[in-house]
């Protein structure tokens, strides 16, 4: 695959996508390890990017009412329960009200705890979804970020089913929307970012655990914060979607995991779902060329 979403190697997707002299690639480091679950992110992307509503049908459900990524939640904080034996043996410097569990008495502490994270579209360096989309609504910004146009989606779906985390949807409602059947997802908050500012839920998060900047600067952050964790006793800690050799190239929002990718709902091995394209092209090329060798001999033989 060659052109804006090329395949080949670890690339700067502006660069490669045409732009001339872009700004510095952009993205987000979410640091799960101080996430406290406030949910002051999905409201501050639901204002700002005007998403309807959609928490209050689902309260009584379940702590986390949000329930997952999709076309009217374009920020996703998960509530995870886990066994209180998986909890790392140290502080991770987590902001805390009142007593911690260690502060208690034996009798009073959980057996569980909770795995906190923001979830978010991932802005992939190889992003299949660029590749399928047939009428161009899906584009590379000068950032690297991957933004939808309502205004030229047809609706066809073709990138719902491209993406290999799940991320994209399309809007089904409330009724009168016009967004409706019109995928939705990030766009890293881009008409903030041509006003020099920081996206919303950022700009919003109390503890820090979105941070939004250079993505290699990030990347630089993320792991000194993962050294600091692992000499610090917390082994499980690991990074995910910082790897420029991973299966999409890396992505332009990564993580600070506290567990298995998988506990987060996360693929372990993602892998960009267009990356045989051209090779399933060049086929059809090579089966269509002898496909009409032989019905053009077959005609000759008619004569």
């Amino acid at each position: 695959m060659t052109g804006p979403n090329s395949f080949f190697g670890p690339i700067d997707p502006a660069p490669d996508a045409g732009y001339e002299d872009p700004p510095a690639r952009k993205g987000f480091f979410t640091d799960t390890s101080v996430c406290i679950g406030c949910k002051a992110c999905e409201v501050a992307c639901k204002e700002w990017n005007d998403v309807p509503e959609n928490a209050f049908a689902m309260l009584g459900t379940s702590y986390d009412n949000s329930h997952s990524l999709n076309a009217n939640q374009w920020r996703h904080v998960a509530f995870i329960e886990r066994p209180a034996e998986s909890k790392p043996p140290v502080s991770l410097g987590m902001p805390t009200v009142g007593a911690t569990p260690t502060e208690l008495p034996e009798e009073e502490k959980p057996d569980f705890r909770w795995l906190m994270s923001s979830d978010v579209c991932k802005h992939c360096t190889h992003a299949a979804c660029l590749d399928v989309c047939p009428t161009g609504s899906l584009f590379r910004s000068e950032f690297g970020t991957v933004v939808v146009q309502d205004d030229i989606c047809n609706g066809c779906g073709y990138c719902v089913a491209a993406c290999p985390y799940g991320v994209i949807d399309r809007r089904k409602g409330p009724e009168g929307d016009p967004k409706v059947g019109i995928a939705q997802k990030c766009t890293l908050c881009y008409d903030r970012l041509t006003d020099g500012q920081t996206p919303s839920c950022a700009q919003a998060c109390p503890t820090e655990s979105i941070q939004y900047g250079d993505v290699e600067e990030l990347r630089a952050r993320a792991e000194e914060r993962l050294a600091a964790l692992h000499e610090r006793g917390v082994s499980e800690a690991r990074l995910y979607g910082n790897d420029p050799e991973d299966g999409v190239g890396g992505t332009g929002a990564f993580f600070l995991l506290l567990d298995e990718p998988e506990v987060y709902g996360l693929p372990p091995d993602p892998v960009v779902t267009t990356k045989d394209l051209p090779e399933m092209w060049t086929r059809a090329a090579v089966a269509a060329v002898a496909m009409l060798a032989g019905a053009a001999a077959s005609f000759l033989r008619r004569r």
